[in-house]
């Protein structure tokens, strides 16, 4: 079966039916059930309320799992302390909708007296609102148990908005919501008994998470309700309308976030006396530098990825120029700045936000670093350090004899239990010694010459700028990135019978040059990416009925009517 590559050229989505090739086609792993990240919560309150709600609360840490927390993401539930912070932010959320300052903008009716009931205009507003929340049509079940209570409620207290707060909270306690959970129908083939096919609603919600990591806007929810997603040529113009979307950023950025592990800055500090310059501004400013650097290049300016390891290019803030040695002229906010040629910083590998984040509070780390850009950038696993390891020659900055982190690291690699990991990362860490554990330029450490040199996957190199060429040269960076962005996508590990399916996305990724926006438009469309694999005992069963990834009653969570009945109960809100 052949199927249409989407390739971005300029601001246009070309279709080429086939080119030559054939989609493995394989079939998808088995269903998953994802937690709603603390961005895509935040992105759910706005598309249903708007900008004007404020969301405080603390959500649960995520788990991250095979380098991306978007894998981590399926195996988390609920905590009873974690649904007492889900349940106090969507009283927060509710009051907030109903207050008299913002329900003009945000509800969709007005009831007839603001005193009493309204039964008509409390279902109309919990149908449209759990619309876009549950990202699906309500039943008239979802409707009629929030409506009952709403109604009493507003009764009792002659508060129409009292009850309509209850519905609107229960709504945002709902697994329904907070989950995003698979449903598929069975559609075997005659090689292929277990196989599922994704329901229109739920591939929908795929789609818009990885595309655009936020719930379905109208459009793809009316479609996915019509069933117009089940086409390949439907589901691949509604893909092309995505991909040509400003949301398209978002998604990008979501993705990049995970892989570069940025989530981590939030824990992030240094030790002051080392280095003066730091502070949280300017690490929230190296976050946010190298996101904008990649959805400037890749989405913006459709650039080959990997023109990534190389640009000199990067957009700049004033608390940022002391690192990079260059004079700001914007007092707040953001300008265009090119780092001058022919020298050792160049590209995504010379940014502050890595030396940063892959470095001791108080010291540069090679091996960090090279162990960040093992697993993250070239997906390969770097075992951990032996229990028993030795470290206090690194304790110290300063020592007698060993005074550069090469020096040392040369003396710890003599051991036979470290020596092959710290082959693998040092000899590409260390080409980021030249930056400081906060990312200034430096040539010595404590009075002698720094060595940048080495040697990545049998290229030499000198500086940072010449690993970035290497790493733009590297097979393994190019597949690396379509296996993340496809773990990603899925929200799981690859199966083994789609790793045909990577090596096909790999060659397309080249063909299409390195277009990332391309990538994503052909997992979207993939085989994989809509259908799944049911469990062998499963297949034996001829179960017509849908599949989920799990039941809502397996999930460690208060279930919906539980959390309704504690709102109902507690009419504190």
């Amino acid at each position: 079966m052949k199927y249409m590559s989407v390739i971005l050229i300029g601001v246009s989505v070309l279709l080429l039916f086939g080119c030559g090739r054939s989609d493995p086609n394989a079939t998808g792993g088995p269903l998953a059930m994802r937690r709603l990240t603390g961005d895509q919560y935040r992105n759910a309150i706005e598309d249903a309320f708007g900008s004007n709600i404020e969301v405080a609360g603390r959500f649960e840490p995520d788990n991250r799992q095979e380098g991306l927390n978007a894998l981590g993401a399926s195996r988390v539930a609920v905590t009873r302390s974690g649904f007492e912070q889900y349940e106090a932010m969507a009283r927060s959320i509710a009051s907030q909708a109903t207050s008299d300052e913002l329900r003009s903008d945000i509800l969709p009716c007005q009831p007839q007296s603001p005193t009493t009931s309204d039964d008509e205009c409390i279902e109309h507003t919990i149908s449209k609102l759990g619309r876009s929340l549950l990202r699906r049509p309500l039943t008239q079940e979802d409707i009629e148990l929030r409506a009952a209570v709403a109604s009493r409620v507003a009764e009792e207290q002659q508060d129409y908005y009292a009850g309509l707060k209850l519905a609107i909270a229960s709504l945002l306690v709902s697994p329904d919501f907070l989950f995003r959970i698979e449903v598929a129908e069975p559609a075997p083939l005659p090689e292929q008994p277990n196989r599922l096919q994704l329901t229109d609603l739920s591939l929908a919600s795929k789609l818009s998470y990885f595309l655009w990591n936020r719930g379905p806007d109208e459009i793809l929810l009316a479609a996915a309700e019509r069933g117009g997603l089940s086409e390949p040529e439907a589901l691949i113009r509604q893909v092309n309308r995505m991909v040509s979307s400003e949301h398209l950023n978002a998604g990008m950025r979501a993705f990049f976030e995970d892989v570069f592990i940025f989530d981590q800055f939030d824990e992030l500090s240094k030790d002051v006396t080392q280095y003066p310059l730091f502070n949280n501004r300017m690490a929230a400013d190296a976050r946010e530098q190298t996101l904008r650097f990649v959805v400037d290049q890749l989405a913006t300016k459709k650039a080959d990825y990997r023109s990534l390891f190389t640009s000199n290019e990067l957009p700049m803030t004033r608390s940022l120029g002391p690192i990079y040695g260059i004079p700001v002229r914007t007092v707040d906010g953001w300008e265009n700045a090119t780092l001058p040629a022919n020298q050792s910083r160049s590209g995504l590998l010379s940014h502050a936000s890595f030396s940063m984040l892959h470095a001791h509070p108080g010291r540069s780390s090679p091996t960090l670093r090279g162990v960040f850009m093992r697993e993250a950038l070239l997906c390969q696993t770097v075992p951990e350090a032996p229990a028993d390891i030795d470290f206090t020659q690194f304790t110290q900055d300063v020592a007698t004899v060993h005074k550069t982190a090469r020096d040392r690291l040369d003396v710890h690699a003599t051991q036979a239990s470290c020596r092959k990991c710290h082959a693998l990362t040092d000899p590409i860490g260390l080409a980021l010694e030249s930056f400081d554990g906060i990312g200034k330029f430096r040539l010595s450490e404590n009075q002698s010459t720094i060595d940048t040199s080495g040697e990545f996957d049998g290229v030499a190199f000198s500086n940072a700028a010449e690993l970035g060429q290497a790493f733009s040269q590297s097979p393994l960076v190019n597949a690396c990135l379509v296996e993340n962005l496809y773990r990603y996508a899925v929200g799981r590990k690859q199966t083994n019978g789609e790793r045909r399916l990577l090596r096909y996305l790999e060659d397309t990724f080249s063909q299409q040059g390195y277009q990332v926006p391309a990538l994503m438009s052909n997992i979207a469309t993939s085989e994989a990416f809509r259908t799944a694999t049911a469990p062998a005992a499963d297949a034996t069963e001829a179960q017509p009925s849908k599949q989920q990834a799990t039941d809502v009653d397996e999930i460690k969570f208060y279930d919906e009517a539980q959390a309704s009945l504690i709102i109902e109960q507690g009419q504190s809100i």
